[in-house]
């Protein structure tokens, strides 16, 4: 199996910043596409960021110039560093990795059970 395990979250004051971690372990050949979803009280999981195997990244509109996704493939590792934080940024973030178990199996997604960001003074 593959467990992904996300850390760095926290109660931070707006206008702060966090780097949150994610490790995928476990029974990994490969993986593909990472990155990072949130979802806040009361609402649906959107997506943050992701990052391709060799670093092309995506951002939602509402975190571009402030949040920056990074990996390091040898760690199987995914980062997130928040910057500028906003209330409106509390959320859940939870790691999405696409990961090959063997060489010939299909990529499958697997999720983290998240981290929780508060911003609030």
């Amino acid at each position: 199996q593959v467990q992904l395990v996300e850390s760095g979250g926290g109660l931070v004051q707006p206008g702060g910043s966090l780097r949150l971690s994610c490790v995928a372990s476990g029974n990994i050949f490969s993986i593909n596409d990472m990155g990072w979803y949130r979802q806040a009280p009361g609402k649906g999981r959107e997506l943050v960021a992701t990052i391709t195997t060799d670093e092309n990244t995506n951002y939602a509109d509402f975190v571009k110039g402030r949040f920056a996704i990074s990996r390091d493939n040898a760690k199987n590792a995914v980062y997130l560093q928040m910057n500028s934080l906003k209330p409106e940024d509390t959320a859940v973030y939870s790691c999405n990795a696409a990961v090959r178990t063997t060489p010939t199996l299909l990529l499958r997604g697997y999720w983290g059970k998240g981290t929780l960001v508060t911003v609030s003074s």
